[in-house]
């Protein structure tokens, strides 16, 4: 049996604290993401959420899909706790000692599982400061959470990963972890909120 790598909760969480203050006059904000409204990101945590989930218990081998831009419809009815429940069940799915074990599925991508919840991490920590960003506030994640994925994304390519970060941005020598791995991604560390 597998051993669980890391654990979600404190991703999860801190998200759950940004999405809880997230109004409907936020909804058309901009966020880091050119062309991506903070209601479209929503939707966008509505579907990684509940895909993570299932790639994490293997429902979604065989049947998953890649995302899909955000519907030209309203959120549903109450998204704030629909996306703490689903963040709240992606945290215990992947601590389940068989999430870690084999290949598992997730947004039409095969890929092992240990990297799969790697990348569940990054949606989560990442999109959480692209809200944060969008709605004014500030957002730093775990030091443990920027670890783990700085050691997964070490040897990202240099002109970034389509679908997942932009091309990576670079930061100065004496950047701590944290704007290492914003730049990374694609994203500009220094961008003010």
């Amino acid at each position: 049996m597998a051993t669980p790598h890391f654990d979600l909760e404190s991703a999860t969480d801190a998200m759950t604290e940004i999405v809880s203050g997230i109004g409907a006059d936020d909804l058309s904000a901009a966020t880091p993401s050119p062309g991506v409204s903070v209601r479209d990101l929503l939707f966008h945590t509505l579907g990684f959420t509940e895909g993570f989930r299932q790639g994490a218990t293997k429902e979604g081998v065989g049947r998953s899909a890649p995302p899909r831009q955000a519907p030209d419809a309203d959120l549903p009815e109450g998204w704030g706790e629909l996306i703490t429940t689903q963040l709240k069940a992606l945290t215990e799915a992947w601590r389940d000692p068989a999430a870690w074990e084999g290949d598992t599925e997730v947004g039409g991508v095969t890929a092992p599982a240990p990297a799969m919840a790697g990348f569940a991490l990054n949606e989560v920590v990442m999109h959480s400061w692209d809200l944060a960003c969008a709605t004014g506030r500030r957002f730093e994640p775990a030091d443990k959470d920027v670890a783990v994925l700085l050691e997964q994304f070490r040897e990202t390519p240099r002109e970034g990963v389509p679908g997942l970060f932009g091309p990576v941005i670079e930061v100065p020598a004496d950047a701590s972890d944290w704007e290492r791995l914003l730049g990374l991604t694609g994203r500009d560390p220094y961008r003010q909120v």
